[in-house]
């Protein structure tokens, strides 16, 4: 419990409505898109860079922790609070403050929506290049912190290529800003450094962006399989050839039923998999980029290849990728979403190997992932109410993330570590890694109030795990729907 006389304070901050402490209040903010629930001690909800310093400086005073939250669609419990902490809500700093068409910046707050930055820049024939899938529902501030990818990242990168400088309340209250419009800023790179850290570091309260004109001609191609593997032989051969594509995107079986199911967006139900090919950029040379990529498609087996004759086919075949994750809910009551990666070139034996752990485990996996980038989304179903689907689940996930660290890849490719994959991070650094790694959030959060308990595990004392700011909570209950 928060003592009342430091909701009071709060309260005289932000105004006595901006602060929830009822449990009926607290229980809407006890999960977010990962499985496990965590109730706060308080929800903040914050409009300025003032309002967060002045909460951060009454919180960092009285010793107690907090975590910033956005939309709540974290994939990886991040945005969670711990240990009764206070929960930052960030989803009212939604506003775009300006538009800088002359210098390709834009600057935003943490709360607006991903897509909203693309909305806005339509009318300029500009867009914001990182698209995750829930980009509908997904505010800023989570992508900057989980450094969320997207389809398009395979050719235009993750949100840290497009983050130029950051606005941040320290763990004590200070504001500073890292970086700016201008590239190449001198010294230490501090804006690389926050974004991914998972809001372990800081809050991030305004962010300056690097956006781009909208290509001059788009293509976006279904190739159909007969198998996920020739498939993912595809990608390979695609890459190989030196080709770059904007998307190159894999669903499986499971998947093109439950979005047909859901949204009829006219993908082959018979189909083992099918892949999902975008190109973009000048006119001139597009047909025989595109000439290519299709012998690519036909030397690795493909059953047909469909072109999107006009944007309302186009549209059709991206709402069915962007809306896989939420048709899978029809699948079962409960999916984990695993998130690994690992390189191109191991596809075909990634996903070979992520169906055996399904066998193993008797849990069916639907697939739909990244395939551009080598990113993994095995969706492992079960139901919560069974409680040795849960742990099987928990068991299954951690396998899934094994096989991808042995193939050379790494433990999360744009979720976040969070609270699901702390275990996991041993699978791929070593102590002295981790350590330095504690380093860094010694320097800026000495009292480890800063959403304490997620991405860095327990430190190693002696031999034996000692209790840090990475220290894992035990599980708690499992949610609903992810």
């Amino acid at each position: 419990m928060i003592p009342d006389r430091i909701l009071k304070e709060l309260r005289s901050l932000v105004g006595r409505a901006n602060v929830l402490d009822k449990l009926v209040d607290l229980q809407t903010y006890a999960y977010d898109a990962y499985l496990e629930r965590s109730l706060p001690g308080a929800v903040v909800f914050v409009r300025s860079c003032d309002d967060v310093a002045g909460v951060v400086k009454v919180l960092h005073r009285e010793g107690l922790p907090f975590a910033p939250r956005g939309c709540g669609t974290n994939l990886s419990g991040g945005s969670l609070a711990l240990q009764g902490g206070v929960l930052i809500e960030m989803s009212r700093m939604n506003r775009i403050l300006e538009i800088d068409v002359p210098n390709q910046r834009m600057v935003a707050q943490p709360g607006v929506f991903n897509l909203d930055l693309s909305t806005a820049l339509g009318p300029f024939g500009y867009y914001y290049a990182p698209d995750p899938a829930s980009q509908k529902a997904c505010s800023l501030g989570g992508n900057v912190a989980e450094n969320a990818g997207g389809p398009h990242c395979f050719k235009y990168g993750v949100t840290s290529n497009h983050v130029l400088g950051i606005e941040v309340v320290l763990p004590d209250g200070e504001v500073v800003w890292f970086g700016g419009k201008s590239v190449d800023a001198p010294g230490l790179d501090l804006t690389g450094l926050f974004v991914g850290s998972e809001g372990t570091l800081g809050i991030v309260t305004t962010v300056v962006l690097r956006i781009m004109r909208k290509p001059e001609a788009v293509k976006t191609m279904l190739a159909v399989y007969d198998s996920i593997e020739a498939a993912g032989n595809t990608v390979s051969a695609i890459v190989a050839a030196g080709l770059v594509p904007a998307t190159l995107e894999l669903m499986d079986n499971l998947v093109i039923q439950a979005v047909e199911d859901a949204m009829a967006c006219g993908f082959p139900r018979d189909a083992a998999a099918v892949l999902l090919i975008e190109l973009d950029g000048l006119q001139d040379g597009m047909e025989e980029m595109t000439g290519k990529i299709i012998a690519c498609c036909e030397e690795s087996g493909v059953r047909e290849i469909r072109v999107a004759a006009d944007e309302t086919e186009r549209t059709a075949l991206w709402k069915g990728r962007k809306g896989a994750f939420g048709a899978v809910s029809r699948l079962a009551p409960n999916y984990l979403v695993a998130d690994g990666t690992v390189p191109r070139t191991k596809l075909p034996e990634a996903l070979r190997r992520v169906a055996e752990v399904g066998r193993t485990f008797d849990l069916r996996i639907a697939s739909v992932f990244h395939a551009g980038d080598g990113n993994l989304h095995p969706l492992l179903l079960f139901d919560s109410r069974i409680e040795e689907d849960k742990q099987k689940v928990i068991a299954a996930g951690m396998e899934v993330l094994r096989v991808c660290a042995e193939l050379g890849g790494t433990v999360s490719g744009e979720h976040g570590i969070g609270l699901e994959k702390i275990d996991a991070m041993r699978l791929v650094l070593s102590e002295e890694d981790l350590e330095a790694q504690f380093f860094v959030k010694d320097a800026f959060d000495p009292d480890h109030l800063c959403n304490p308990g997620k991405m860095l595990p327990a430190r190693v004392s002696n031999g034996a795990p000692a209790r840090g700011a990475g220290t894992a909570p035990a599980r708690p209950v499992l949610g609903a729907h992810a």
